[in-house]
């Protein structure tokens, strides 16, 4: 990502605190079955997404366009553990990046990317989704102070520190449309992520914002997201805003043996593993 903002896999994911349950007058979550298949992992799966970037100030906009395909190209040991490997062309028009995940019953631990940031080394590995998915649902993903940013934003010689916190939640299913098609209950999470930034140079503290919403169809993964960031703009007297979209235009799925192209999908391409598409870069 651009600017100070981190990487997009610790926005949507951290180190989980545990789901916060009902309050009194709020809904029961109710368990979504066979959760795996919103996350499809297998090797050769691949999704191309058409992007587009709003980037600017108020009046001053900025709109550009992009495409990303990410593939699932394997497995490898990564600290000891087998992780599954996902190639991205070019996340959020960011240029190339691997990002490392491992999946087991307890949900999706992410395990970092290449090339990575300072920020990001400070925190994986760390669990991005809990089995069984819970709607309506929600938790803290990070609570971290004092952490290396590694970025110079005062130009003073000195890396800033960072305090991050972040939570996300399952807001619900509904019907999600994109270029290649229209999906019934697809899930909706919404990730917020804070950032507190303390300059080395004189103390001065300035905040930031990202937050993304993103839609997972059932036997296909992740369909789209908008994500929007607040940049703020040393000595320019106002915020840089920034939004990303993607969304899938085209997949083949289960080493090619499902094609998706511009229509609905049938029934009987539901897969059975379980895949976090998003968190790359």
């Amino acid at each position: 990502m651009a600017g100070f903002t981190v990487l997009r896999a610790v926005l949507v994911a951290g180190l989980v605190a545990g789901w916060c349950g009902p309050g009194f007058g709020q809904a029961v979550p109710a368990v979504i079955k066979d959760a795996g298949v919103y996350f499809p992992d297998q090797t050769g799966n691949e999704w191309k997404y058409r992007g587009r970037i709003a980037e600017g100030v108020v009046n001053q906009i900025e709109d550009k366009t992009f495409v990303n395909v990410s593939k699932v190209t394997g497995t490898e040991k990564k600290d000891g553990v087998l992780v599954t490997v996902f190639h991205d062309t070019n996340p959020g028009d960011q240029g190339p990046t691997d990002s490392y995940y491992r999946r087991d019953v307890a949900g999706i631990r992410y395990y970092g990317s290449k090339p990575g940031t300072i920020l990001e080394r400070q925190l994986i590995p760390y669990q991005i989704v809990r089995f069984p998915l819970e709607v309506p649902s929600s938790f803290h993903q990070l609570d971290r102070k004092n952490l290396n940013l590694g970025l110079d934003l005062d130009r003073d010689g000195q890396a800033e520190t960072v305090d991050v916190q972040a939570t996300v939640s399952l807001a619900g299913q509904e019907a999600v449309t994109v270029p290649v098609g229209t999906y019934d209950k697809a899930i909706r999470m919404e990730a917020h992520m804070n950032l507190l930034v303390h300059l080395s140079g004189d103390g001065t503290r300035i905040t930031g914002f990202d937050t993304m919403t993103l839609w997972l169809a059932k036997g296909v993964g992740l369909v789209k997201y908008i994500e929007r960031q607040m940049v703020p703009m040393l000595g320019a007297g106002t915020d840089r805003l920034i939004e990303i979209t993607e969304e899938l235009e085209e997949a083949s799925l289960q080493g090619g043996t499902v094609r998706l192209s511009r229509r609905k999908p049938s029934a009987d391409q539901t897969l059975a593993a379980a895949k976090w598409p998003l968190f790359k870069q």
